[in-house]
């Protein structure tokens, strides 16, 4: 069992800057990978970015402009977001990919708003 509790959302113009956290604890050393998924209200939740010891994944629509890392002890994940985009605006969870499957973070808002 994994649990993840995000954190960094906020409200931010077009143009600006966000940096979210998630911290894992629990039985994360079997973890395959960690990533980011976003939510609007009745869509559906999309991926925004992975990361494992092979590398990164990117969604199209945020290349270039968000950049997944991890902390020192792999329990800490982040998502550093430049030039914001109106698009942007969702509720940002974090996911834990794991020998028992996928474990989710209760979500951070993002809001992006002039």
């Amino acid at each position: 069992q994994v649990q993840l509790v995000e954190s960094g959302g906020g409200l931010v113009q077009p143009g600006g800057s966000l940096r979210l956290s998630c911290t894992a604890s629990g039985n994360i050393f079997s973890s395959f990978a960690m990533g980011w998924y976003r939510q609007i209200p009745g869509k559906e939740r999309e991926l925004v970015a992975t990361i494992s010891d092979h590398g990164t994944n990117y969604a199209e629509s945020v290349k270039g402009r968000f950049t997944i890392s991890r902390g020192r002890t792999k329990n800490t994940v982040y998502l550093q977001m430049d030039s914001l985009q109106l698009e942007d605006t969702a509720v940002y969870h974090c996911a834990n990919f794991g020998p028992r499957g996928t474990s989710w973070g209760q979500g951070t808002q993002v809001s992006v708003s002039s």
